[in-house]
């Protein structure tokens, strides 16, 4: 499947531990390269933490206690014991306390793509929607209660425009409030709940309630997208925790010198960045968007006599940021054509002679088919808009009298 060319798990390296194939790795790195600049334009700074962490900071958090079967076993690294991260909160934690905050340093905001591992039943592992190595598209605000509100209508807003982004534009949500055991203060339960709630209402979106469906540290956002044939998928999750701030003693002096807790707000878009690509494949059926696609552009040869013309227009290409590749020439026109459309390059250049000798290309879409002749300058800075603004190639060029042939090699093929 396409999937398995772009990830997979090797069988030899262990189950549900995935592995980023080039193609797919394009894909990847284009998906965290929109991600960061989100955010940083949003205001959160991205921040990096390592991969494991003396034990005791999982006793201090309490995952130790309250996730341990979801946690790999521990490793011993000079008579103490070491464990690798299931979770990236703690570090953020860790953070926060290396120097004392003011009330005038909040909303902190910070931004991790953390890769976390942990433990699953071989059993219960399903390709990339279940796997035990992910990395999370995590962030964590520290904020004052009065900012919670306000804090939590940016996240929705920069939720939607990442969304959005991916071709997903429709929603369910649902407000999770207080469990009958819970940690934190009545007052400062129904502040952060009124604050969930009134940002939803702000933002204009429907929502559900799920009475006492909260964690215990604090009520949350669960927020589904429904994909092109109507499933809907979990994934953006924006809650609220009363319980790292008091277990880590984190503090901030407030406007009149008392110290005070922070409100700490965990929130992920995607959820994790394999789940999202799964469904990001699930959604297009493999046919990525433009600005997504690994190769958007294949040219064509019809003659080796163009060869050099060809990696020519790559170079100049990939300067421009778009993703090009020159298929090898060893077929006939019309196979490569097919081998270009099954391996779904949303724009292929048909290369001959006569585009030579006018420094141009003739264009043909997957989807659209003959798009015409455009002179390679036009071509490429369309197809570098198109990259830029996440927007389908479409502009029609030149319509010319079909070519004569340049090589035996070359046919007809009809749109």
């Amino acid at each position: 499947s396409l999937t398995h060319t772009h990830t997979n798990t090797q069988e030899d390296a262990g189950g549900g531990l995935v592995f980023w194939h080039p193609k797919g790795s394009i894909i990847r790195r284009n998906i965290e390269d929109f991600w960061k600049n989100a955010h940083v334009d949003g205001g959160y700074e991205v921040v990096y933490t390592p991969h494991i962490a003396n034990l005791n900071l999982w006793k201090t958090s309490g995952h130790f206690d309250f996730y341990q079967e979801g946690m790999f076993d521990q490793m011993e690294v000079e008579n103490e014991q070491y464990q690798i991260k299931p979770m990236n909160c703690p570090f953020h934690c860790l953070m926060f306390k290396d120097e004392l905050r003011s009330y005038r340093d909040l909303p902190i905001r910070w931004a991790e793509l953390g890769t976390v591992y942990r433990y699953e039943r071989s059993g219960t592992l399903h390709g990339l929607m279940r796997v035990r190595g992910f990395t999370q598209d995590d962030a964590h605000i520290y904020c004052l209660p009065e900012q919670l509100k306000d804090e939590i209508v940016s996240v929705l807003e920069l939720t939607q425009e990442i969304l959005t982004r991916f071709g997903f534009t429709e929603y369910e949500l649902m407000l999770s409030t207080r469990p009958e055991k819970a940690v934190g203060s009545d007052d400062i339960w129904e502040q952060a709940t009124n604050a969930l709630e009134g940002a939803l209402k702000e933002k204009g979106w429907k929502y559900g309630i799920d009475e006492g469906g909260g964690a215990f540290y604090g009520p949350k956002i669960d927020l589904k997208i429904k994909d092109a044939i109507g499933r809907q998928w979990q994934c953006s999750t924006v809650q609220c925790d009363f319980n790292l701030p008091e277990r880590f003693e984190l503090e901030y002096v407030s406007a009149e010198g008392s110290r005070e807790r922070p409100i700490m707000v965990h929130r992920a878009i995607f959820g994790s960045i394999e789940r999202f690509f799964g469904i990001l494949v699930e959604n297009c059926a493999g046919d990525f968007p433009f600005w997504l696609a690994p190769t958007q552009l294949k040219l064509l040869p019809v003659t080796d006599a163009v060869q050099d013309y060809c990696y020519e227009v790559a170079k100049k290409a990939k300067k421009l940021g778009v993703r090009v590749e020159v298929d090898r020439g060893n077929e006939r026109l019309a196979k490569q054509i097919r081998n270009a459309e099954q391996q779904r390059v949303p724009i292929m250049a048909v290369v001959g002679m006569q585009e030579l000798e006018s420094q141009s290309l003739a264009v043909r879409s997957r989807k659209l088919g003959d798009m015409g002749s455009f002179s390679l300058d036009d071509l490429l800075a369309e197809l570098a808009r198109c990259n830029d603004d996440a927007e389908e190639f479409v502009v029609e060029g030149e319509k010319k009298e079909p070519r004569e042939k340049d090589t035996k090699k070359e046919e007809t093929v009809e749109a």
